[in-house]
């Protein structure tokens, strides 16, 4: 079993930035891909970023690329979220997720195994 615990998050002015952590427990999470999701009042959980065991490969959904860089320090059992220039609509609560597998990593909620409880992140405008 894995677990994961998720901090960083906070009340941010538009255009500021904030880097979410997600440290993980009970076994190491070097063989496992890892994504970040978020889910938004009234609305359904959203892929954000994904990044393979290695980090050598990494996807986001369009409306955060250039803003936010997904990585790993697997000596930590880390993973991180940075968000720069971040906007309203990306407040939502944020989440990681984990599957043990040295393939490529997935956008879809369901191929996830392992969830932390989440971090909310505010952008006033």
């Amino acid at each position: 079993q894995v677990q994961l615990v998720e901090s960083g998050g906070g009340l941010v002015q538009a255009g500021g930035s904030l880097r979410l952590s997600c440290a993980a427990s009970g076994r190491t999470i070097s063989t496992y891909a890892m994504g970040w999701f978020r889910q938004a009042p009234g609305k359904e959980r959203e892929f954000v970023a994904a990044i393979s065991w290695g980090g050598g490969i990494t996807y986001y959904t369009d409306s955060v690329k250039g803003r936010f860089t997904i990585s790993r320090d697997n000596a930590k059992n880390t993973v991180y979220l940075q968000m720069n220039t971040l906007k309203p609509e990306d407040t939502a609560l944020y989440y990681c997720a984990a599957r043990e597998t040295t393939g490529r990593p997935k956008d879809t909620q369901g191929w996830y195994d392992y969830w932390g409880q989440g971090t909310q992140v505010t952008v006033s405008s």
